[in-house]
């Protein structure tokens, strides 16, 4: 599994609830995640990629989180305000998904 330093994927799985992140994707574990808008994330933490062509690894998870549009203009991934300790809890969390 990768480490996300910082990051505790107890305290992510509680961010992605409350950030209702599964109202756009499909979360395996999280409760009412079942969104169909954007990708499911049930592999997240063992694709090559985030968003079609972000290498996945730790420090791009955490930017691509707290600022998508930073990394990939035009995406459709809203930013969330999300600080930069919840944003290593919930990447932290995306990668127990395998």
């Amino acid at each position: 599994m990768v480490a996300v330093p910082g990051g505790d994927a107890q305290q992510g799985l509680r961010l992605v609830t409350q950030y209702q992140c599964g109202a756009c994707h499909s979360i395996p574990g999280v409760q009412g995640a079942a969104g169909e808008l954007a990708p499911a994330l049930d592999h997240i933490g063992r694709l090559s990629y985030i968003a079609g062509g972000i290498p996945n690894q730790p420090a791009n998870m955490v930017q691509w989180l707290r600022t998508p549009h930073a990394v990939k203009p035009g995406t459709e991934m809203p930013p969330m305000g999300l600080t930069e300790q919840e944003a290593r809890h919930m990447a932290a969390f995306l990668y127990t998904l395998r």
